[in-house]
């Protein structure tokens, strides 16, 4: 089988690499971001660093009290970050906004069980829970949620007719201009664009992790058990994903990769990371 290969994206410069790693991501705009502090137990509230890479030059934003003990991160369109906690009870403020100067500015509550955060280009929050948060709390149960970065609840999933509602968010794709979500049990794909009701497209494809969509292609990465590494590229049509081939994902040089990698979903790239988590590789769908 032929495969289909990453390419190298940023790296966390070296002398950090001796900072506690918390969460690393890719933002709406192609910035990769790495959130460190010098210690894996610190105090509460705690001081942090993000280092952020933009085509190969870092720069850094020291974060002070910062409050989510093992926090999701990502970038807002000022210059300042989101960070949120993935568990959290009723009552508990579990998002923290910090400014571009790395203060906190304000905190509020998304629901327990986020799978999935990430911004777009205007600063919304875009949500994806887990199965124990859906099934756990209301905040949580629609599956997939938009919000504001003060904490307004803008958007929520809410099956058509004829389909299931979210039972795990498997993946989110946030783009510039669309999100698409992907859901268990039936996995459809579901394109999310403006304030136009859902459109819900059928797949063939279970247990992907990853998506990226190009115009009228799809690809789907990830999948149940020895199917880690699969990717599959398909087409879009009116109501369905349509599948055109099915092959492996690895590395640059063909090796395969480490079953550990995780996965960010934006437009038409799919961004991996492997333990310990100090590369970002891509794969542009556009570009294939």
């Amino acid at each position: 089988m032929r495969s289909e290969r990453l390419t190298p994206y940023a790296r966390l410069p070296r002398a950090y690499r001796d900072l506690h790693l918390i969460h690393t991501t890719v933002d709406a705009f192609g910035r990769a971001h790495w959130l460190l502090r010098e210690s894996a137990d610190p105090p509460d509230p705690y001081d942090a660093v993000v280092v952020t890479v933009t085509d190969g030059s870092p720069h850094t934003t020291p974060l002070s009290s910062v409050v989510p003990r093992r926090p999701r991160l990502d970038s807002l369109p000022d210059g300042g970050f989101v960070l949120a906690d993935a568990r959290s009870r009723e009552g508990d403020d579990q998002v923290q906004v910090i400014d571009a100067l790395g203060r906190p500015s304000w905190t509020f509550r998304v629901g327990d069980g986020i799978e999935h955060l990430m911004t777009d280009e205007s600063g919304d929050l875009w949500v994806g829970y887990f199965d124990e948060g859906i099934f756990g709390d209301p905040l949580s149960a629609p599956g997939a949620r938009r919000w504001s970065s003060t904490g307004d609840p803008l958007w929520e999933y809410g099956p058509p007719a004829g389909t299931d509602g979210i039972a795990d968010c498997y993946a989110l794709n946030v783009d510039r201009r669309a999100a698409w979500v992907y859901p268990y049990t039936q996995f459809p794909l579901v394109e999310v664009r403006g304030d136009d009701p859902p459109r819900v497209r059928t797949t063939r494809v279970q247990g992907a992790t990853g998506v990226a969509v190009h115009g009228e292609r799809v690809a789907f990465l990830g999948g149940y058990r020895a199917d880690r590494d699969r990717l599959v590229l398909g087409s879009l049509t009116e109501s369905s994903v349509e599948t055109v081939t099915t092959t492996r994902l690895t590395h640059r040089d063909g090796s395969p990769l480490d079953r550990r990698f995780r996965v960010v979903s934006r437009g038409s790239r799919v961004y991996v990371r492997e333990e310990p988590f100090t590369e970002w590789h891509v794969l542009d769908i556009g570009e294939l």
